[in-house]
């Protein structure tokens, strides 16, 4: 709780210049004006009057700029005092003091301002104090002193960071301490005494670094609670500073009573600190962490985060209380885009032992962390050379599947580009391209470095075994020229080379066993440098036809329907032949059977393609448009909209002129639809074209595919997959329109534009969505469904989806919010959760429920609202895992 008393008395410098104006000897007349303006001192300056501006000769800083004193009524000199009646105001260069009432007394050396009862006996004018680094500061009345420079301020109010300062008397003494008297500190925004609670300060004393006060005790709704804190050390520094986190304290169900995020922070500087905590369980469980966040505007952020923790779950005494140790890091970097032009770099990490998000699921639950079953880490860093199309990148990743406890590391990657060129156009030609000059070039070559292990065998030597790595060089070649106005005709030539560090061979053996001889395979790798090499050759054609249909009655006015097909010739070699020496034979039985393998299998890039390929390559692409009639709008001419009914409605296959017999591949569909304007549909698909023969051999169905077409049974060929999805948002402010959601503290370019004291609060929103609820929607409903069918001929399987989420308001002040779904295999609800937010103006209460299955548990969590007092709730829990 930073509590900035002493800036509240700025105003000692404005009011030790104004009492320069008492000593004016050339006003010891009575005189009533409505302005008054002292100006700084000049070089053989005298006191003189001239009009309504004062010049006064004074000591060397007294007055550093103009001291402007103005009043709606008048400004009144009399007796060595001056008078200022009615929204009086003072102003010494930013600073500025209004008040119903002002007095100067050049005789006592004080200052006095209040404000005044109007003719409807409303109390009004109260003295405001302004300063653009300090704020805004409101009180009844304030007294000073500037020959002893003290003074006094009644029932102030002000705010600090977020907190509001009340009630009371502050006392400024010579030594620039503040006295504190029955003040009130709360985040309540509501004039007191109708604040909903406050922290009430009996006494204390602030000074320029720290506040001590005596016994201060909470008020809620103006009912003092009989819970006293005797005395309060509060470090108060004007930027970051090191300090004690005071910890939680409460009660876990199976892991005992608990001292949790006890620790330090460490504040650096205004650009970089560091948190570091830990706690303590009474059933021998403890955890660490440290966090750190740092930034340099318009240039990077980040922020790194690692745990640590051991805990026993199970019963003393029994195997299950053999601790379970986790640990976690995250580190996300982001730089400026304009920090350094042509060259970023980037990190985003997320890794952690396959059990630490289940077993530190403490506070809030986060079924979505919970039930993550991959993580995902990046590495990167990229350069564009200037004034050339090369490109360099290198990153690594990494891969984790929990539930597999398998990682996947890519350490490290490179990446070298150049950018498509026409290298036999000319910079200076003039007039259109000639057919060469349209032939353009590109190169892009990869190196990469791969390893795909159990998590367990990760820091073991059969992991340096275990990693895969290559080079890949890909050259593309193409040719994109015009026919007959109308379509579009493209030659291409890729060519792709690979270089591999290993390859393998295989073997045949026959074992001896007690019951004969058996079949076993081996294995070796071999070192040493082998390259392969592949090349594809294709042309293709495409144009568009457009059909429309006109209506004259009616709203419907055209239907516009647009096809694009493309037809494409395609060459490429059988790579597994001898000649190549890609691929070779292994025995596989004791008969003497032959099976070609490649000597590439499971490498980097994987093996050149076995079986010649010389086909037909074709598809159509259908979009189907309606153009309807709208009602009027406000300027009263007709309006009219387009309905999209069908868009990429498209078919494709492929046919081989380079095999015997299955020529034709399976066809693939997709595409998207609409029933309404609000809801779509995505869909796709792929079909059989030839037939099947099923028979019943020895009680078991042996199903063999023809080299016949069904269509030539007068059938269709079959599907073989199915699959559709759609989703549908609304609420009742705007259909399909988007609630605000909590800023995301990971966006770079927010925090570029934003002070470091406000990027944390970014943070602590994302951190606790619960104490950002928008109440201002009434309700909110999005649900998605998603269809999958399958048909290999023995079996078929239909996998269904269904998923929905929203809230609604209760009343202005209470919002319900749900998710689930429903699981079609097993048939009953997927993971359900209900959120109960309750907005009580300074506080919020929040509940949320887990009613059944793995993760039943609820929260309950009275808290204030503000980040400064966060620590000020009531909490009551039971977690997921208590049941264990």
């Amino acid at each position: 709780m930073d509590l900035k008393f002493n800036k509240l008395f700025f105003i000692y410098c404005v009011l030790l210049l104004i009492a320069d104006i008492i000593s004016v000897s050339a006003l010891a007349q009575q005189k009533k004006i409505q302005a008054v303006t002292v100006k700084p001192p000049t070089k053989n300056s005298k006191d003189t009057l001239v009009t309504d501006t004062l010049v006064k000769k004074s000591k060397k800083s007294d007055i550093d700029d103009e001291i402007t004193v103005t009043a709606e009524d008048s400004i009144l000199y009399k007796n060595n005092v001056m008078y200022v009646y009615k929204k009086g105001r003072v102003v010494y260069g930013e600073k500025q003091i209004d008040a119903g009432y002002i007095t100067l007394s050049q005789s006592s050396k004080t200052v006095f301002a209040k404000g005044t009862i109007d003719s409807l006996g409303k109390f009004s004018g109260l003295p405001i104090i302004k300063d653009p680094k300090d704020g805004m500061l409101t009180a009844d009345s304030l007294l000073y002193n500037f020959n002893t420079s003290r003074g006094k301020i009644f029932q102030v109010y002000t705010e600090q960071q977020g907190g509001f300062i009340t009630g009371g008397t502050i006392k400024k003494q010579k030594n620039s301490e503040v006295h504190l008297k029955k003040v009130i500190y709360s985040s309540c925004n509501l004039p007191s005494p109708h604040q909903h609670f406050g922290i009430i300060i009996t006494k204390g004393i602030a000074t320029e670094k720290q506040i001590i006060t005596g016994p201060a005790y909470l008020m809620i709704e103006g009912v003092p609670l009989p819970f006293v804190l005797p005395f309060g050390f509060f470090p108060k520094p004007d930027k970051r500073s090191s300090g004690i986190i005071l910890p939680q304290f409460g009660e876990d169900a199976t892991l005992g009573f608990f001292l949790r995020d006890f620790g330090y922070y460490l504040g650096f500087n205004d650009y970089w600190d560091l948190t570091l905590k830990g706690g303590v369980y009474t059933k021998s469980s403890y955890e660490a962490n440290a966090q750190s966040s740092y930034t340099k505007r318009y240039k990077y952020n980040g922020n790194v985060f690692l745990s640590y923790s051991s805990k026993r779950f199970g019963i003393e005494g029994t195997a299950g209380y053999k601790p379970a140790q986790d640990f976690s890091i995250r580190w996300s970097h982001s730089q400026n885009p304009n920090a350094h032009p042509g060259s970023s770099f980037s990190a985003s990490v997320n890794a952690a032992t396959a059990s630490n998000f289940r077993n530190n699921a403490t506070g809030n639950l986060n079924i979505t962390q919970i039930t993550q079953n991959n993580l995902q880490s990046s590495i990167a860093y990229s350069k564009t050379f200037a004034n050339s199309p090369f490109s360099l990148s290198s990153s690594f990743s990494h891969s984790q599947e929990i539930s597999r406890r398998q990682i996947s590391l890519g350490l490290p990657n490179l990446n070298f580009n150049m950018t498509t060129l026409n290298p036999f156009d000319k910079k200076d030609r003039s007039g259109p391209q000639k057919w060469y000059q349209r032939i353009a070039i590109g190169y892009n070559m990869s190196a990469n470095n791969q390893l795909n292990i159990a998590d367990s065998l990760l820091f073991t030597k059969k992991a340096i075994s275990q990693i895969r790595n290559g080079v890949e060089h890909a050259i593309p070649i193409t040719l994109s020229s015009t026919v007959l106005k109308f379509f579009q005709v493209s030659q291409n030539i890729n060519y792709t080379e690979r270089w591999y560090f290993q390859t393998i061979r295989k073997g045949f053996l026959t074992r001896p066993t007690p019951t004969g001889l058996k079949d076993s395979s081996t294995l070796d790798t071999i070192a040493g440098f082998r390259r392969a090499s592949e090349y594809r050759v294709s042309t293709g054609l495409s144009t568009k036809f457009y059909g429309m249909v006109n209506f004259k009655k009616g709203r419907l006015l055209a239907i516009r329907h647009v096809i694009t097909p493309n037809i494409g010739l395609s060459y490429t070699p059988d790579f597994s032949a001898a000649k190549y020496g890609y691929y070779q034979n292994v025995q596989i039985n004791q008969r003497g059977d032959q099976q070609k393998y490649s000597i590439f299998e499971n490498s980097m890039y994987g093996s050149p393609g076995a079986g010649k390929q010389a086909g037909i390559s074709f598809g159509m692409d259908n979009t189907v448009e309606l153009k309807v009639r709208n009602s009027k709008d406000t300027t009263g001419k007709e309006a009219t909209k387009k309905i999209p009914i069908i868009q990429g409605l498209s078919i494709s296959g492929f046919y081989n002129l380079a095999v015997d017999s299955f020529r034709l591949s399976n066809l693939g569909f997709s595409g998207r639809t609409f029933f309404t304007e609000k809801i779509g549909v995505n869909f796709n698909g792929n079909l059989d074209p030839y037939a099947y023969s099923i028979r019943e051999i020895n009680g078991r169905q042996n199903i063999k595919r023809l080299n016949q077409y069904t269509w030539q049974n007068g059938k269709f060929p079959t599907l073989t997959s199915f699959g559709f999805s759609f989703d549908y948002k609304f609420n009742s402010e705007g259909q399909n329109k988007k609630t605000n959601n909590p800023p995301n503290p990971n966006n770079t370019g927010l925090f570029d534009k934003v002070s470091p004291e406000q990027a944390q609060q970014l943070r602590q929103m994302s951190a606790n969505e619960n104490a950002f609820v928008d109440f201002k929607v009434p309700w909110n409903l999005y649900m998605q469904y998603g269809f999958n069918y399958q048909n290999n001929r023995s079996t078929q399987s239909i996998v269904q989806t269904l998923g929905f989420n929203g809230d609604f308001s209760l009343t202005p002040k209470w919002k319900v919010s749900f998710n689930s779904g429903y699981d079609f295999e097993l048939k009953k609800m997927s993971f359900t959760s209900f959120s109960i937010n309750r907005d009580l103006h300074c506080w919020d209460l929040a509940i949320q429920w887990v009613p059944f299955g793995v993760f039943q548990s609820y929260s309950i969590d009275l808290r204030v609202r503000s980040s400064i007092l966060q620590d000020l709730k009531l909490s009551k829990r039971r977690n997921f895992y208590d049941s264990r």
